[in-house]
């Protein structure tokens, strides 16, 4: 999923720039699904917009997650916006489905599904309960990748990633965690770094005020895809706010680094069986 949107964001910083003249980077999709647990039978729905050079939007993604006291589901979809549409049809869409094992997230099978353009590329990714990874389904590649499969052992997909450290965080107060993930592109190492808390003010449309808690992520890379036009995001920082009474936190505020550039999002609204909350009007 990362590398795959990743790529697909790659296309749609491509055209940006040429409508540009500028170099836009692409963001992680991963963002999309940034979700905190829900009551059983609660259901938890979040609209995403993202930006690029000049302010031009990107992409709005969408991100609905399912949590019970056993088993959670996260799904996201993306679609590009604005003036980049005329460019880069995307549509993208990516879900996992896991188990909440003594309350630690554990994925069972991954999915990701991208159309760009009228192309089609699917990813699946199911991880067995004795630690093993199986890539049960990949698009043709331009050139062969070699992982060994003991080095799968015990990974996550990046969904489930974040959920994982959104948890923690909402648990501790700190995001602070190494979290190896193979996304049946990839293999990296997702480095989350608690930073401080910091006060937003409403700024440019991005209408959320209040105090958040700033987290650094980066991203090492373990094992690259080589077809290099599929690069994503070496680093980002997102700002969590509560905004349920429970304390679950949700990200308001995103910027990504790319080798093309810097991209930059926020939470537009969130929708829960108890709150619905809109920061942009939209």
């Amino acid at each position: 999923m990362v590398s795959e949107q990743g790529s697909s964001l790659h296309y749609v910083t491509a055209a940006s720039r040429r409508y540009r003249g500028d170099r836009l980077l692409p963001v992680v999709a991963v963002l999309a699904l940034l979700t905190m647990p829900a009551r059983a039978a609660d259901r938890i729905d979040l609209r995403f917009e993202i930006f690029g050079f000049a302010g031009l939007h990107l992409l709005t993604s969408r991100t609905s997650a399912d949590v019970t006291p056993h088993g959670y589901a996260i799904a996201a979809n993306l679609s590009t916006r604005g003036i980049v549409s005329a460019f880069v049809d995307l549509q993208s869409h990516s879900e996992v489905t896991g188990t909440l094992a003594s309350q630690s997230p554990r994925p069972d099978d991954y999915r990701a599904e991208v159309r760009r353009n009228g192309t089609e590329r699917d990813y699946e990714v199911k991880y067995l309960a004795n630690g093993d990874v199986i890539n049960a389904k990949s698009p043709p590649r331009k050139r062969r990748i070699d992982i060994d499969p003991a080095q799968l052992r015990g990974t996550v997909d990046q969904l489930t990633a974040y959920f994982l450290v959104e948890r923690q965080l909402a648990r501790t107060g700190s995001c602070g965690a190494v979290v190896p993930v193979y996304d049946g592109s990839e293999l990296y190492r997702m480095r989350f770094i608690d930073v401080r808390s910091e006060t937003l003010t409403a700024d440019g449309g991005q209408n959320f005020a209040g105090a958040t808690r700033l987290c650094e992520i980066v991203r090492d890379v373990v094992v690259a895809n080589p077809d290099m036009e599929e690069s994503t995001y070496d680093r980002g920082r997102l700002w969590y706010a509560r905004l349920l009474s429970d304390g679950r936190m949700f990200p308001v505020r995103m910027e990504y680094d790319t080798p093309f550039g810097q991209v930059h999002g926020y939470l537009g609204a969130l929708d829960s069986p108890d709150v619905h909350l809109n920061f942009d009007g939209k």
